[in-house]
């Protein structure tokens, strides 16, 4: 028998990704050192009174049926947090839980989009924005992202001929992968430009308690008006370190939200209660923690970023994220993908290939600040010694 697959898995090739790590387990292999600055995977721990929180609630064998809808402490928490932390007033039905922002993203443009409907995506950004939507049938429509523009969209350059069919468009400021952040009065022009166009704005807001040299992480529901046009995905992945437990909310518009939870709750029994009481814990605790890790990464992007620019590699340092952008060495032209692979071969030091990032991404890498300081400053000694640069 012959087995034939969807079209859509031919976008799905394993790529640069695989390729990288089993690089990185032959180096291991081998005994050489590896620098693993490619995944994005906090190093940091979860505070001990959200691991607290999950350990008691796993404890109690009523937590394990499904748990079909959200804790109502979990809401309140919510709620809470973003009146605290962002000054936005939320509700209840303005709120719900996804399986980590990934799976949201996933999934959100089966709610609005119809096939064909047009979905503008940032070039370069995380793979997902694109997948999600094409997963829903939608036509993709890539805006571009250029240093002369501050990595900020160009409305104004945006026609209404480039502009039909679309239905929402994704944005997210501290944009992984290139690590700007993105001014208060960009907000503020982007929500009266979508109101006027009609347009949904998806904004993915998972990085803004990673944020450096005193600038202000916000969330786009601070702007007025962004309720009527506006959704924002809310992680507690990064600012948390509870990547594994997935646990991230949708909020905003209230229609959108509820059009989610329907579709969702096709697909969905719930977030795991355990979860939910760790993500309670985490979004009431105090911030202490969240600020000092923040202080932490910066030093991390300056041992990286000051670090290569020492030796000689122009990186600029970053704004937000858990990341480090910057062109590669310009005697490799804009091939990317040779250069980290050479980078690891002769260093050891491994970094993700900006053109897995989109067209715009090309002869670009992404460093990922997961190792302290004092290994990133071996790793910038190692590059200095590999002769790449």
């Amino acid at each position: 028998m012959e087995l034939k697959f969807a079209d859509r898995m031919k976008d799905f090739e394993e790529g640069i990704f695989q390729v990288l790590n089993e690089k990185k387990n032959e180096r291991l292999a081998q005994g050489k050192k590896v620098y693993n600055l490619s995944v994005g995977t906090p190093d940091f721990k979860p505070a001990e009174h959200i691991v607290e929180a999950v350990v008691k609630a796993a404890q109690k064998p009523e937590n394990y049926k499904y748990s079909l809808a959200d804790l109502p402490e979990l809401t309140q928490s919510v709620i809470n947090r973003f009146r605290k932390r962002y000054g936005v007033e939320l509700k209840p039905d303005e709120i719900m839980s996804v399986y980590g922002s990934q799976e949201g993203i996933t999934h959100i443009g089966m709610t609005l989009c119809n096939p064909g409907d047009g979905v503008l995506m940032p070039n370069p950004g995380y793979p997902i924005f694109a997948i999600g939507p094409s997963l829903a049938g939608a036509r993709l429509v890539p805006y571009d992202l250029t240093e002369e523009n501050g990595y900020l969209p160009d409305l104004d350059a945006m026609d209404s001929e480039f502009l039909k069919g679309i239905k929402f468009m994704v944005v997210s400021y501290p944009l992984n992968p290139v690590c700007k952040t993105a001014p208060k009065s960009f907000y503020e022009k982007l929500v009266p430009w979508a109101r006027e166009k009609n347009i949904v704005i998806i904004h993915d807001n998972a990085y803004s308690d990673i944020i450096y040299d005193n600038r202000e992480g916000i969330s786009i529901l601070s702007i007025p008006g962004a309720k009527e046009i506006c959704v924002e995905f809310y992680s507690l992945s990064k600012s948390y370190n509870y990547t594994g437990a997935r646990m991230s909310f949708l909020v905003g518009n209230k229609e959108i939200v509820a059009h989610f939870k329907k579709l969702r709750s096709q697909i969905d029994y719930g977030i795991f209660y355990p979860v939910q009481y760790g993500a309670i814990a985490a979004l009431n605790g105090p911030d202490d923690m969240i600020r000092e890790q923040c202080a932490q990464y910066q030093k991390r992007r300056d041992a990286l970023c000051g670090g290569l620019r020492s030796i000689g590699w122009n990186i600029q340092d970053s704004e937000g994220t858990m990341f480090a952008w910057g062109a590669i060495p310009e005697k490799y032209g804009d091939d990317d993908v040779a250069f980290v692979m050479e980078l690891v071969e002769k260093s050891g030091v491994l970094c993700t290939p900006g053109s897995s990032f989109g067209t715009l991404g090309k002869g670009h890498v992404r460093f990922a600040l997961t190792l302290p300081v004092e290994v990133i400053e071996e790793a910038v000694e190692a590059v200095k010694n590999a002769g790449v640069v």
